[in-house]
């Protein structure tokens, strides 16, 4: 299934900058201003492995379900963590890519929020497609095709 190779490739390219600079990482997510300072370290470790290994299994395609499951969950959380902001007007550079701040003005950074959930929703929408195709009535249904 193309879907979930291009939904992988998106989440390990997401994932290994954020590896490479744990301490760049912790930065962008201190910045969304919605975690107690105790909870940044773990998170900047732990969540890029959590996106490096669902992109892997996506690519793979291993896991398929539980890794669309995964990332669907983590679009859900960055959709949340970038609209919160963008509603109360903080502008914040995302982190998704690139975790050095590019030096962007307010504007550009609110610009750039937005386009961000316009991206993830697509890949939510994308990570949906990949739970259907994988769910257990739709399995049993190309089993039965098949004859």
């Amino acid at each position: 299934m193309r879907i979930q190779i291009a939904v992988g490739a998106v989440f390990v390219a997401a994932a290994i900058p954020k590896i490479l600079d744990p301490p760049a990482f912790a930065h962008m997510i201190y910045n969304y201003r919605l975690l107690p300072g105790s909870l940044i370290n773990a998170l900047a470790l732990v969540m890029p492995w959590i996106e490096l290994l669902v992109g892997l299994a996506l690519v793979l395609g291993v896991w398929k379900r539980e890794a669309g499951l995964v990332a669907g969950a983590l679009l859900v959380v960055f959709l949340v963590a970038i609209g919160w902001n963008l509603a109360r007007g903080h502008a914040i550079d995302c982190g998704c890519f690139d975790v050095r701040s590019a030096g962007k003005s307010r504007e550009e950074l609110l610009t750039d929020m937005r386009w961000v959930l316009l991206r993830d929703v697509g890949l939510l929408i994308l990570a949906a497609q990949i739970l259907a195709a994988t769910s257990p009535r739709a399995l049993s249904s190309s089993r039965l095709s098949r004859g």
